[in-house]
């Protein structure tokens, strides 16, 4: 890919700031597209993300810009980081304006609720078939701030072509930001994405007062419910036992930053959904993505009980004690990791 690279970062929450951060320092010109004015503005004129990265000074290698077309245009590798419920619409933008042989880097954590598709397979529904091979899939145990502060961070990158899986991961690869190669696009984005649910359990136990006997079960078999339905839709099981998998969830089910947990111990300690919604602007992806996971489990049909349980809390007014009840009182049976 050599070194005349332009990027394109498709959203400017802190996540996409901090990818736009990375690479621009080091020296690659970054547009990076804020669906805010507000946030358009702070970084072109104060260098900072007020909104989603406070405190983080941004190289004047990264410019802003509230057009996607502008963000796209001469970009040879497109970074896509918005919510997932707006993904598709997001990606169509982006597929007006998409340079030919262009690569594109999903680190959207998340799946689409209408439809469970990932996000590689919700980009493959907008896109150019040609797009298809040019897909990288980046994600792992990495909280935005902890990045910039330079704390040592290890990733993984997942790509079908190996070649571009590989050129890719010399751009993000810094020495205190480690990238990882990996073949598994569909186990990474699973790992990604259930993790958010079970970070939101980790979160209720924690409201309700429960100790860490508690959290540490429902992170085993919380990992255990990743891992069956990984294999029901053709992922390996070893994908989940790396970065992008257990790492990903210890980091989202513990990490004090995590905005997962934090809606969860808010719902453990008698919060409505409704109301921790409207108090933050930050998306917690794992309450959409408790409803999708549930339906991804009866489409394969397969037994999800720790997601069922947290979409009852979230989504039927069930109370969060009786549903770690009923996890409690299940029939007894042997241990599996499948």
């Amino acid at each position: 890919m050599g070194q005349n690279i332009q990027v394109g970062v498709i959203g400017a929450g802190a996540w996409g700031t901090t990818l736009a951060w990375l690479l621009g320092t080091k020296g690659f010109p970054v547009t990076l597209w804020a669906y805010e004015p507000e946030v358009v503005d702070s970084i072109n004129q104060n260098r900072t993300n007020q909104l989603y990265l406070p405190n983080i000074s941004l190289p004047t290698t990264i410019r802003a810009t509230g057009s996607v077309k502008e963000a796209v245009t001469g970009a040879n590798i497109v970074v896509m980081v918005t919510p997932s419920h707006v993904l598709r619409n997001v990606a169509t933008q982006v597929q007006a304006s998409l340079p030919a042989g262009a690569s594109l880097v999903v680190a959207t954590k998340g799946i689409e609720e209408e439809t469970l598709l990932l996000a590689t397979q919700v980009l493959e529904a907008v896109m150019t078939p040609a797009c298809r091979r040019r897909l990288a899939v980046l994600s792992g145990p990495s909280f935005a701030s902890e990045v910039c502060q330079g704390h040592p961070t290890a990733v993984v990158l997942a790509g079908e072509d190996a070649a571009l899986v590989k050129r890719l991961q010399e751009v993000f690869l810094t020495p205190q930001f480690r990238v990882y190669a990996g073949e598994d696009v569909v186990g990474v984005q699973l790992g990604g994405a259930l993790k958010n649910v079970i970070a939101l359990a980790t979160g209720v136990v924690e409201g309700l007062g429960l100790g860490h006997n508690t959290r540490a079960a429902l992170i085993t078999r919380g990992l255990t419910e990743m891992v069956r339905l990984g294999q029901a839709m053709g992922a390996a099981p070893h994908t989940f036992y790396g970065l992008s998998g257990v790492g990903d969830l210890v980091l989202t089910c513990t990490g004090a930053q995590s905005r997962n947990r934090s809606v969860g111990v808010r719902l453990g300690q008698g919060a409505s959904l409704e109301a921790i919604l409207k108090e933050t602007r930050t998306v917690a992806e794992g309450v959409r993505t408790a409803a999708a996971a549930c339906g991804l489990a009866r489409r394969f049909e397969i037994e999800m009980p720790i997601m069922r349980e947290v979409s009852a809390v979230l989504f039927e007014g069930k109370a969060p004690r009786e549903a770690v009840r009923q996890l409690m009182e299940r029939a007894a049976r042997e241990e599996t990791t499948r």
